[in-house]
C-alpha cells in the first residue's frame, strides 16, 4: 500500500514508522524536489488501521534540507521525532520534537547538543532501566564511523560511546541498527561503504565499549537496513540482498541471535528500481509493519505475519 497517491513533493526517501497506540501507526520521511534540495522537509502521515492520512509537514529548516527522520515511543509514553538539517551529512544539526498525545500535538523543535545526533536513521531501543540506546554515525570527508548515543533521562541529554569501526577500513560503516541477544550482548548491524556486505559489532557492557566490526555474509550495496527483535526472540532484518543495487528488498530471519541468517521473503524486485531505506517494527498485533522508499516517488507500507516467514 502506498502511503500517498499524490503529494506536494516530487521526491521522497528515508522513512520511519512507529505504533502510536494499539492498531494505529505513524510514518515520517523527507520529501522535496530532490535529496539535498533546500525545499526538503520532514513529512508525516497517520494510519488508523484502514487508510493513511494526507501527508503533513512535521519538520523544516528554512533554507536548509532536512534528512533522516526517526520516530520512537518510549516507555514513558513520550513520542519522539528526531531529524537532521544541513547541506550535507558532514554539517548536520540534529533536532528533536516530542508529543505527549500520540502525535496529535508536538513541542517546538529543540536543537540537540552540537556534535550529537541521537538516532541517525534506525529506531533506537530501550532497556528495562529506561536507558535509550541509539545507533548513530558520522560521515566526514575521508572517514565514516558508527557510534552509540545513550540517554538515561528520556532523551533530554545524550552521551556518546565508541567508535564502532572496521579495522583497516576508514570509509567503513554508518547507520547502525541495534538489538540485544538473548544473553544480553548489544549488537549493531551497519551499512558499509566499499565492502559490499553488512558489518556486525558487539558490546558486552551495554554499549560503552565495542569490539571491532566484522563482515557478515549478508550483502549490502551501501544502503540503509533495519532489524527488529520479535516477541519470541527471533530477529527479522529488512535489507537489499545485493552488493550493487537497491533492488531487491528482502527479509531475512535469524533464530540464533544473528549468528546466521536465512532468506525469508522478497518484498520487491525490479531491475533498475530502488526499494530502500526500510524501517520495521513489530506491532501490538504481532505483525511486522514496514515502510520503505519506492523509486523515490512514494513511501510504501507493508505488513507481514512473521509466522509466514518460513526459512
Amino acid at each position: 500500500m502506498m502511503i500517498f497517491d499524490k503529494a506536494e513533493f516530487s521526491s521522497c526517501h528515508a522513512s520511519t514508522i512507529v505504533e502510536t497506540e494499539p492498531g494505529k501507526l505513524m510514518a515520517a520521511w523527507f520529501g522535496g524536489t530532490k535529496e539535498g534540495a533546500k525545499d526538503v522537509k520532514i513529512w508525516n502521515a497517520r494510519f488508523d488501521g484502514q487508510a493513511w492520512s494526507k501527508p503533513e509537514v512535521l519538520g523544516e529548516e528554512p533554507g536548509q534540507p532536512c534528512w533522516n527522520p526517526v520516530l520512537f515511543k518510549s516507555k514513558s509514553k513520550a513520542l519522539f521525532l528526531w531529524y537532521k538539517a544541513g547541506p550535507n551529512p558532514m554539517s548536520w544539526t540534529a533536532f528533536v520534537r516530542r508529543s505527549a498525545d500520540n502525535g496529535q500535538t508536538w513541542s517546538k523543535p529543540e536543537q540537540i547538543t552540537a556534535g550529537l545526533l541521537g538516532p541517525v536513521r534506525a529506531k533506537p531501543i530501550q532497556k528495562d532501566d529506561g536507558a535509550i540506546l541509539a545507533g548513530t554515525s558520522v560521515e566526514s570527508h575521508r572517514a565514516w564511523a558508527s557510534w552509540l548515543d545513550r540517554s538515561t533521562d528520556d532523551g533530554k541529554t545524550w552521551k556518546r560511546f565508541g567508535p564502532i569501526e572496521v579495522p583497516g577500513h576508514p570509509y567503513g560503516i554508518i547507520q547502525p541498527t541495534l538489538f540485544f541477544t538473548r544473553d544480553g550482548v548489544l549488537t549493531a548491524l551497519c551499512r558499509s561503504r566499499g565492502l559490499g556486505v553488512i558489518c556486525q559489532a558487539e558490546s558486552k557492557d551495554g554499549g560503552e565499549t565495542w569490539g571491532p566490526a566484522r563482515k557478515t555474509d549478508l550483502p549490502n550495496p551501501g544502503s540503509g537496513i533495519d532489524v527488529v527483535k520479535l516477541n519470541n526472540g527471533d530477529l527479522i532484518l529488512i535489507y537489499n540482498h545485493s552488493k550493487l543495487s537497491r533492488s531487491p528488498l528482502n527479509l531475512a530471519r535469524s533464530t540464533d541471535d544473528g549468528k546466521t541468517w536465512k532468506m525469508a521473503k522478497t518484498l520487491e524486485s525490479q531491475p533498475g528500481g530502488e526499494f530502500s531505506y526500510p524501517a520495521i517494527i513489530q506491532g501490538s498485533d504481532g505483525l511486522l509493519h514496514m515502510t520503505y522508499t519506492w523509486n523515490r516517488r512514494h513511501i510504501k507500507y507493508e505488513k507481514v505475519d512473521p509466522a509466514e516467514l518460513k526459512t
